[in-house]
């Protein structure tokens, strides 16, 4: 019986180390495919960086072109304003010089009527603004003609 019971534990030791080998080789393939894996993996990585570092750069040039493109439109709205303002006094000289044109022309159409009143400036948008003015000019550029045209001059 001793040597019953010696052989069985020997036996259930051998069968024991044939499933550790098997084991074993299952372990190894799962080591190989994960180097393998471990490969691609540093490949990607180092893809990523690379993409990394050009939108970096990318982003820094946009960063610089926003400041030039921001600093350029500063001047141009300061410029752009100016001459808003420089136009709005030379259009209220403008209506200024018509008024007194039209004073002019009905003064020497009439000598004996009354003097209009005075024409006041209007504060009116921009664009009314420049055809009232055209309008007038016109009217009074007609009205010099016709002078002329009856030998008076106006």
């Amino acid at each position: 019986m001793n040597h019953s019971f010696g052989l069985m534990i020997e036996a259930l030791v051998a069968v024991l180390l044939v499933v550790t080998i098997g084991y074993c080789m299952l372990l190894n393939k799962r080591l190989l495919r994960l180097k393998a894996d471990e490969q691609s993996l540093k490949a990607t990585i180092g893809e990523l960086i690379t993409a990394t570092e050009i939108a970096e750069r990318a982003i820094g040039g946009l960063k610089h072109t926003v400041r030039d493109v921001n600093e350029n439109l500063g001047d141009q709205i300061a410029a752009a304003t100016d001459l808003s303002e420089r136009l709005i006094r030379q259009l209220a000289e403008g209506d200024a010089v018509l008024g007194r044109l039209s004073r002019i022309a009905v003064a020497a159409r009439s000598p004996s009527a009354p003097a209009p009143a005075p024409i006041p400036v209007q504060q009116a948008p921009e664009a009314p603004r420049v055809s009232a003015a055209k309008a007038a000019m016109a009217a009074t550029q007609a009205f010099a003609e016709r002078r002329r045209a009856n030998g008076i001059a106006a």
